[in-house]
């Protein structure tokens, strides 16, 4: 091969490599990462709440009959989310310090703060999310009620 073809054949490589590395082949960064979904706040408390009130149980066994319905419907609000963001539930509850466990005052707030992320989530849904998230909202406020 005579020194002119070879030379040729390199820059022919480089260019060809710089051509692919142009193309986005090579650059890590090129999506952006994806938006956590809006509904993921209340899915997020719907868990948390489960938990509060396991623990709650666990600390005051007397109040199972009254807290424990509370619980499903948190476990059954965070089913229903995470369906229709596309998620898969923990296959645990978030770990919470043990003997933290919640009263019935602390629950009531949790629950009225939970409550005001459902509603302002509702606000802002699509009309096929606000049905869910209004619906969630609202049992948060009764479960509010339910503890006083």
């Amino acid at each position: 091969m005579k020194r002119r073809q070879l030379l040729g054949a390199a820059a022919g490589t480089a260019v060809g490599v710089s051509a692919v590395a142009g193309c986005g082949l090579f650059d890590e960064d090129s999506d952006p990462a994806p938006q956590p979904d809006a509904l993921q706040p209340v899915l997020d408390q719907a868990l948390r709440l489960a938990s509060a009130y396991d623990r709650a149980i666990v600390a005051e066994p007397d109040l199972r009959d009254r807290l424990s319905p509370l619980a499903d419907d948190h476990r059954a609000h965070a089913a229903e989310l995470a369906g229709v963001i596309g998620v898969a539930l923990p296959s645990a509850a978030p770990s919470e310090p043990p003997g933290d466990a919640q009263s019935v005052a602390s629950l009531r707030k949790a629950e009225q703060a939970a409550q005001k992320t459902a509603t302002a989530a509702c606000r802002t849904a699509p009309a096929d999310r606000a049905a869910l998230t209004g619906s969630i909202a609202a049992a948060r406020a009764a479960h509010a009620e339910a503890l006083r």
